[in-house]
Order: C-alpha cells, then sequence, then structure tokens
C-alpha cells in the first residue's frame, strides 16, 4: 500500500469524511529538504466531517495528526492540512 492510500485509508476509517481528498505533492518538493526521494514524503489534505463540527481548526489538526502521528518524520515530512468546516 502506498503512502498516500494509507494516509486515505486511516481517514476514511476514522472520520467517515463527507469530502476527503489526498494528494502527493513531493515532486513540487524535490531536492528539499526532507526529500527522501521515494516521492513520498509531502501531502496536501483536504477533509470535511461531521465529527470536525463545533471544533476549532486546532482541534481538527489535532485530531488529523493524531491518526497520522505514526507516519509523521517517517515517511511524511511534510503534511498540509485544511479543513472543511460544514455549518
Amino acid at each position: 500500500m502506498t503512502v498516500q492510500k494509507e494516509i486515505e485509508s486511516l481517514l476514511q476509517k476514522q472520520f467517515s469524511p463527507t469530502i476527503l481528498t489526498v494528494t502527493n505533492n513531493s515532486h513540487l518538493h524535490k531536492g528539499h529538504a526532507g526529500d527522501d526521494g521515494s516521492g513520498m514524503t509531502h501531502f496536501y489534505i483536504e477533509i470535511e466531517t461531521p465529527l470536525f463540527k463545533k471544533r476549532t481548526r486546532l482541534e481538527c489538526h489535532r485530531m488529523v495528526y493524531t491518526i497520522l502521528k505514526h507516519l509523521i518524520n517517517n515517511p511524511i515530512h511534510a503534511l498540509e492540512i485544511s479543513i472543511i468546516q460544514q455549518p
């Protein structure tokens, strides 16, 4: 399983999101710090889930990081998260 697929699977399982997009942006950081040459180090996540309702963005980010903590720093070097909050 690729890192991207693992991220998608973990977030689907934990949050049952209404919107989930995981984009591998590693190619944009080739040769930069944190690029280990694997092409699996930099990711962008866009997520919406009812579980984030009435939570701060910081709380939502912490929830995502908690689920992905075993991937942070190896193999993930950078993670950008966009939280879409329902009204």
